[in-house]
């Protein structure tokens, strides 16, 4: 009976060194959930589950946890919010839920079960009066509702779970879903002219490259907490931006900069929220790309 036993502790112990890591994406249909999906989903060393709102409500806080159980991840990603930004100024327990207390479930989930979390912040937690590349330790204050609520959400993951990984971006666009270069593509080729708001400076960040560094830092040697910055290297408005869409493009719509007060929105945004990368590089090795190389190699391919 005990050689019994032995061997089923041995057969156990051995199906658990064969197991491939577990990982759940949240937010599976949003830009960066589904860049992810393509460099992930046929994986052979991780069984991966992409849950978007339907299979993860995370306005549903209650069965949040519940529902991971089911999965039994080794490792969250968690790229799902509620990132409607000017929605968020008349939806703020909606975006609250989400972005905060979704994110403390999930947060309380990994504490318990000694599961790894990297989840995904935003720029939108400073208030944009720095003249510097923002550092990851640069004093935070949100403008808007959605950026209070993101960092609600970061403080709820340093609490339960301060060896989780923190990545705040800036500016996402994708070939997937809603976005700026999808938006200006549009205008640009409906239109003769349109007026982009040139006194808003950061970098944009192609999803599919944060895509990339997250499986870099998944797949690598060591996993080191804390909160870290990511788009791509440059520093430009959104005019310039439209620009270079433009410009790659060889359309001739003109294009005229006006300032953030002849478009006024219902929240605000921070004037200046360019990120400075340096910690990301010097602890995974990850390389940035320039912000034009990432956008040429979406809108040429």
């Amino acid at each position: 009976m005990k050689k019994h036993n032995h061997l089923r502790h041995l057969k156990i112990k051995m199906e658990s060194v064969n197991q491939k890591q577990r990982v759940v994406i949240t937010g599976a249909s949003g830009q960066l959930g589904q860049e992810l999906k393509v460099l992930l989903e046929h994986d052979a060393e991780k069984e991966c589950f992409f849950l978007d709102r339907k299979q993860l409500p995370l306005d549903q806080i209650m069965i949040i946890q519940d529902i991971l159980g089911m999965y039994q991840p080794d490792l969250i990603i968690h790229a799902g919010a509620y990132t409607a930004v000017d929605q968020a100024e008349s939806e703020s327990d909606l975006a609250d839920l989400v972005n905060h207390l979704a994110t403390d479930e999930i947060a309380q989930y990994c504490r318990l079960h000694g599961t790894q979390l990297i989840s995904i912040s935003t720029d939108y937690v400073f208030d944009g009066n720095s003249r510097a590349a923002l550092t990851e330790d640069a004093p935070v204050s949100p403008v808007n509702v959605y950026g209070e609520t993101k960092l609600k959400g970061e403080q709820a993951i340093q609490k339960w779970c301060p060896e989780a990984i923190i990545i705040r971006t800036s500016w996402v666009y994708s070939t997937f879903g809603k976005n700026f270069v999808k938006t200006m593509l549009r205008l640009l080729s409906e239109r003769e002219s349109i007026a982009v708001i040139n006194d808003q400076i950061g970098s944009p960040t192609s999803a599919a490259d944060l895509a990339k560094a997250i499986v870099h830092i998944i797949e690598g040697a060591k996993w080191v907490g804390g909160i870290y910055n990511y788009s791509n290297e440059g520093e430009i408005s959104w005019y310039d931006f439209a620009v270079a869409i433009r410009d790659i493009k060889g359309l001739n719509c003109e294009i005229n900069a006006i300032p953030t007060t002849a478009y006024p929105t219902p929240a605000k945004r921070p004037n200046y929220s360019l990120l400075n990368k340096a910690k990301i590089r010097a602890t995974f090795g990850i390389e940035v790309p320039f912000w034009k190389d990432s956008l040429k190699k979406q809108l040429v391919s």
